[in-house]
């Protein structure tokens, strides 16, 4: 086979990863099996002694999966990737799978919920020192990374009021500590931000989101070099079994072939929405990376190309006028989960981020009265005269 030629993001998105049989399928095949077949004994033992190359187990690798993790990693500019079964899981493994006795984490507090239980919760329970610090406050992660450390977790933007991280400087002190530093890139995408072209080691996804898009089936993904992949995450990986399913992968292959057109859309949409939102006297205050009153704007636009397709915003009556505003909406729709083709609004003090406490959400700035906005692909028009009419109920 000659040598493929080098391409662009729009070309990757349909191309990249692809493994085409003999059969010379256009669409990528979806290989719905559990277990591989071996010519003799012979071969089987040489296969798991890793002396030839040979597809085993679906929960160590599978072909349509392979193909989905050779797209991410071409996506990403990764040297390799793995695919998990969710977003969590991803978090989960990449966290996890470096950890031992002693160890010592430090993380932005500005967290998923599940992700902040995990550092705030289970590492505890495994002699795992962890440290929460504000991540857009640079004495305190020099502070909090001045001693040996095993790993940094930061989002960036954060869920749900879309802080922004210095990635670079933090990278930095987290190399010089010894750490690995891992970044949920969700909300970026890997079209708008690239933390590993930032410092960032590792990055992780839930595929759930804007890379499948519809909202049709769970799966996750960890990023990073060859040698971490291989040598740290694959032994956790294989052995716990956190593995996607086939035609989970399959889906979500075919949502990236639309994901540059729909990434694109949604953000020029949501920046609009961030607008108006922002010059409603009912809304206390809007957040969104490329508004002049978002106060991080200068840093978000350095490490991003684009704001995104989440847009934050307050209101002033707290959980009673939030909820009174969510019950008028007509075309949003009230759901946790976000990067859908469909406009999703959810309160994140009684959902996201419910477990993780007042006094917690307090430090985060998420207030009775903030309401998250995934931006989907309606038309604008629809979504203002929708939010419109739902803040004069308020």
């Amino acid at each position: 086979m000659s040598e493929q030629p080098k391409t662009r993001l729009a070309t990757d998105l349909i191309h990249a990863g692809r493994i085409r049989t003999d059969l010379d399928e256009n669409a990528e095949a979806l290989f719905l099996t559990s277990g591989f077949t071996y010519e003799s004994a012979d071969m089987a033992e040489a296969v798991f002694a890793n002396q030839v190359e040979h597809f085993q187990y679906s929960r160590f690798a599978n072909p349509t999966v392979t193909m989905l993790e050779r797209k991410l990693a071409k996506l990403e500019g990764a040297e390799a990737c793995r695919a998990t079964a969710t977003g969590m899981a991803a978090v989960h493994a990449a966290v996890m799978c470096g950890l031992k006795v002693g160890s010592r984490v430090v993380a932005s507090r500005a967290l998923f919920g599940s992700c902040h239980w995990i550092v705030s919760t289970l590492l505890p329970q495994f002699g795992i020192a962890s440290v929460f610090v504000d991540g857009g406050d640079m004495a305190a992660w020099k502070a909090a990374l001045d001693q040996p450390t095993a790993l940094v977790l930061l989002e960036s933007p954060s869920n749900p009021m879309l802080d922004i991280v210095d990635l670079r400087a933090v990278s930095d002190l987290a190399h010089s500590a010894g750490a690995i530093v891992v970044v949920d890139n969700v909300f970026a995408t890997p079209l708008l931000q690239k933390p590993l072209e930032l410092g960032a080691d590792v990055v992780v996804y839930s595929a759930t989101k804007h890379m499948e898009g519809q909202g049709r089936v769970l799966g996750g993904a960890v990023l990073g070099s060859k040698k971490w992949i291989e040598e740290v995450f694959q032994p956790f990986f294989r052995n716990t079994g956190p593995s996607l399913s086939p035609f989970n992968a399959w889906v979500i292959l075919k949502g990236l072939e639309t994901l540059q057109l729909r990434v694109r859309a949604q953000s020029e949409s949501a920046e609009k929405i961030a607008q108006f939102l922002d010059s409603q006297p009912k809304v206390k205050r809007a957040l969104y990376p490329t508004l002049a009153s978002f106060a991080q704007r200068q840093l978000a636009m350095r490490q991003m190309s684009g704001g995104g397709t989440l847009v934050t915003f307050e209101l002033h009556g707290g959980k009673e006028e939030a909820f009174r505003m969510m019950n008028a909406l007509n075309i949003i729709t009230i759901s946790n989960n976000l990067g859908d083709t469909k406009s999703l609004a959810t309160h994140p003090a009684t959902t996201t981020h419910m477990r993780i406490g007042a006094e917690e959400r307090a430090k985060l700035g998420i207030t009775d009265g903030t309401i998250r906005l995934s931006v989907g692909l309606e038309d604008v028009e629809d979504l203002l005269e929708d939010l419109t009419q739902a803040l004069a109920k308020v």
